[in-house]
Parts: C-alpha cells; sequence; structure tokens
C-alpha cells in the first residue's frame, strides 16, 4: 500500500499545500486500485499529479468542513462536463449523510438530482467496513464540531512476493480532538496519519476541536501504533513544535506529513 499526501495544511490551503487530501494506492493481483481520503480546497488541482481523476476508484470523506470535502464541486464538473464522456460509472463517494445534498447547495444546484447523476453517495454508518478492491474501510467516529465527523481505518491485502497475502493498516485521524473511537479506529496501524492542529500551551483552553502533537502521539501509544505521520498543520501552528510535543510520548517513528511525499507502508 502506498500513501501519497495530496494536501496536508489545515483549516485551508497553505502557500506550500493544498488542504487535506490522501491518495492511497494498493494492487489486487490484477490491477493497481486507487482511493482518495477527503478532497479538500486546492486538492483537486494537485492530485492530477499523480492520477488521472478517472483511475480513481472511490473517494472517502472525513466531515464536511470546505477544508477536507470542497474540492468534490470541482470533481463534478470533471465528470459531468469532459468533453466525449466521463467513460466509466458514478465515482463511489461515502460521507456522512448529508454529503449530497451539501455539495449539490454549494455549488447552486437543486438537490434532485444534485450530484447523483455523476457521484453515487453512500451514508457511512459508524464502525461498519465498506470495501473497494483491496482495500476495507472502516469508519469510527470522533471529536469535532460537526454533527458527522470520523477517523477512518484501511486495510488492504496485496500478493506478497512469496505469493502470501501480506495485510497492512493505515489509519487516517480525520479532524478530532482525543476520543476513544481514534485510539480505537488506531489500534496496531502500521501508519497512523494523525493531525496536530494545536499547541500545547497556546491552546489549551480550546477543547473537543483538534489534537496537538503531544495528544496525537499519546494517541498512538495508547492504540500501539507503529508509526505516526502528523499532518492537518496550519499555516500557524509550527511544525517543529508539534513535532517535539509527539516524540517523548511516543517511542515509535514520528515524522511530519509533505505535500508531495509518498509513503510505502
Amino acid at each position: 500500500m502506498k500513501l501519497t499526501i495530496v494536501g496536508c495544511t489545515g483549516s485551508f490551503p497553505g502557500p506550500g499545500s493544498p488542504a487535506s487530501c490522501y491518495l492511497v494506492t494498493a494492487h489486487d493481483g490484477e490491477r493497481e486500485w486507487k482511493i482518495v481520503m477527503d478532497l479538500g480546497s486546492g486538492a483537486l488541482g494537485a492530485i492530477q499529479r499523480y492520477t488521472d481523476l478517472e483511475d480513481i476508484d472511490a473517494i472517502f470523506l472525513t466531515h464536511l468542513h470546505p477544508d477536507h470535502c470542497m474540492d468534490l464541486c470541482g470533481l463534478h464538473v470533471a465528470v459531468r462536463w469532459k468533453p466525449g464522456g466521463w467513460g466509466r460509472d458514478r465515482l463511489p463517494v461515502w460521507g456522512p449523510a448529508a454529503t449530497a445534498d451539501r455539495m449539490a447547495t454549494a455549488y447552486g444546484l437543486d438537490l434532485d438530482p444534485g450530484m447523483h447523476e455523476e457521484f453515487d453517495f453512500t451514508h457511512w454508518a459508524e464502525r461498519r467496513p465498506v470495501n473497494v478492491g483491496p482495500f476495507t474501510v472502516t469508519p469510527y467516529a470522533v471529536n469535532h464540531p460537526v454533527e458527522e465527523a470520523y477517523a477512518l481505518r484501511v486495510t488492504a491485502t496485496e500478493p506478497g512476493k512469496d505469493g502470501v497475502p501480506v495485510t497492512k493498516i493505515l489509519t487516517y485521524s480525520g479532524d478530532t480532538d482525543s476520543c476513544q473511537g481514534l485510539e480505537d479506529a488506531a489500534k496496531g496501524s502500521d501508519l497512523f496519519l494523525c493531525e496536530a492542529a494545536f499547541e500545547e500551551g497556546r491552546d489549551d483552553d480550546i477543547k473537543d476541536v483538534h489534537l496537538t502533537g503531544k495528544r496525537a502521539g499519546e494517541a498512538a501509544t495508547n492504540a500501539a501504533a507503529k508509526r505516526l505521520l502528523l499532518t492537518h498543520i496550519p499555516v500557524w501552528t509550527s511544525q517543529t513544535k508539534v513535532l517535539s510535543e509527539a516524540k517523548p510520548v511516543f517511542a515509535g517513528d514520528v515524522a511530519v506529513a509533505v505535500a508531495g511525499v509518498h509513503y510505502t507502508i
């Protein structure tokens, strides 16, 4: 399984990165499959550096803040208006119950048909897994001030070099403060992609919104994750600070996500 950081700046795009968007690829023995976790502001342009849009097999949205979903509006244009046609069936989109209506409203469409002719929308059911090719994606409700917010646990089973199937686990926090759902999602993960938007000391009075580097590290430790990759860091938050907060509380490998970098899991 390969993770590509398409966008990792928190809350809105930064000068060096779009907002949240992560491309994940895996092979089922016959072909490569591609899924996208979140499609935030500015991500649609950047993701075309790494894949043709028509090669995306599914999109998974953690929640409906614009920095995690708004470029679905641009993708709607690509699917609907590509000269010669899109060339594939409707693109599957999993997300909160309000996803289809929210996207239609954002684009100024009537709710019926909205974007249903381009996208096959399915609502998340908490902790109910979804299968796409070699991927199994399971949503876990987390602690963020919107009606629905989820962390995503992604497992992929691929053929090993010796013919024995290999299964790896990637967990993506979405946006959240500390909670049991986050730790359950990350349990035993090979890579834990976790937000760290806040700084210790500066943001202590803001509860139930975002993690600090320290709280991300504590969640990784409690979940026995193997590697921690900090992400969703806004322009006003120090990457050095959140990294220094995480390292004392998590004994494994810790790094900060960088747009355009690929990680093998």
